[in-house]
């Protein structure tokens, strides 16, 4: 099974492409590497690379409104497909608006800092989701 770092062309073209206005949720799984992989041949491990990472788009990820609403440490899959993935980080991030997230990820100076998101990261998914009111029970 590939592993998945960084949006694709297509994959952002369809999140583009479903236009909704109001919030968007953004729900991230993340595999950290035990070792990050710079390019330039930098050493660090994958969540010190990864934390430099948070630190410097924390100031442009919440310029823009954006804010994290829950975060959490997977620990056991109870219903799922064994695939073997594992996770080291889960958070849901909201943005106001698609637009602010395409805006960051244009933003000149959130790409210079991606490198380190990328030499952190193993594997991930990142799936878009519309905010809805929770309610009393389950799918309430």
């Amino acid at each position: 099974m590939p592993d998945y770092i960084n949006p694709s062309r297509e994959s952002f073209a369809a999140f583009r492409s479903a236009t909704r206005s109001g919030p968007i949720h953004m729900l991230n799984l993340v595999k950290l590497r035990d070792q990050a992989t710079y390019d330039d041949g930098t050493k660090a491990t994958g969540a010190v690379a990864y934390k430099t990472y948070g630190e410097l788009s924390g100031p442009i990820f919440r310029a823009l409104g954006g804010r994290i609403i829950w975060s959490g440490k997977p620990e056991v899959m109870l219903i799922g497909p064994d695939t073997g993935e594992e996770w080291d980080i889960a958070f849901i991030a909201e943005y106001p608006d698609m637009d602010a997230f395409i805006t960051m990820m244009r933003d000149p100076a959130y790409q210079a800092i991606t490198h380190h998101r990328t030499a952190a990261v193993q594997n991930s998914r990142l799936v878009r989701m519309e905010p809805l009111s929770p309610g009393a029970g389950f799918g309430a």
